[in-house]
């Protein structure tokens, strides 16, 4: 029985934590329109989830926040959303496979990283202090460098005629983004991360 109340209480929380993400994805706290991608912070409840409920839940978490984008990058398309919406693909059906993997597939990585990070950091008995901001700093990391790396080495030609630059200057152009929208993205998530998460650990996931 009281299985049955923890593992409740566990779908409840992940079906919360999905509506807190389908709600920031549809707003434009969720995702920022920038002139050429979409800057994001619904990774934040993925990262949370992650740490309060698991790599499992983080994983759903995370696909939850990939189909967001999808339908987001179909519905309202930008210079590069081929990348991240099969529908709009270039490059038929190996493209659209493509655009499934780094719009769903490295968003789910994020909630399996953050979550096994969670729990690595506390068999090391680091403090929830420090944590909490690492885990959101590299949670928030891996969405960039997994979404940009993908594109790179997937999609690298047609990143390159969207950019009207050259082949070989697409790894600049992709360093560019992880410094300019990446690591700002990251230093938010650490702070976002630590104040929710000292929040919830206090009062909702209180031992």
């Amino acid at each position: 029985m009281n299985k049955t109340k923890k593992d409740t209480r566990w779908l409840t929380s992940v079906a919360l934590m999905a509506a807190i993400v389908i709600l920031l994805a549809n707003t434009p706290l969720g995702m920022i329109q920038l002139p050429l991608i979409k800057a994001t912070t619904v990774h934040i409840p993925v990262i949370l989830g992650a740490i309060f409920l698991g790599p499992v839940a983080g994983a759903i978490l995370g696909a939850t926040f990939g189909i967001c984008s999808l339908i987001s990058n179909t519905m309202v398309p930008t210079l590069l959303s081929f990348a991240f919406s099969p529908f709009l693909s270039k490059t038929g059906i190996s493209g659209a496979v493509k655009a499934i993997w780094i719009s769903v597939g490295c968003r789910i990585i994020i909630g399996v990283v953050a979550g096994w990070l969670w729990i690595a950091l506390k068999k090391l008995k680091v403090p929830s202090i420090i944590m909490l901001p690492i885990t959101g700093f590299i949670g928030s990391m891996t969405n960039t460098v997994f979404v940009m790396g993908s594109i790179y080495l997937l999609l690298a030609r047609e990143y390159a005629q969207a950019r009207d630059a050259a082949i070989d200057a697409v790894w600049g152009l992709i360093m560019g983004t992880v410094a300019v929208s990446g690591i700002p993205e990251a230093v938010a998530a650490a702070v976002l991360v630590t104040v929710i998460g000292k929040v919830l650990l206090s009062t909702v996931f209180k031992k």
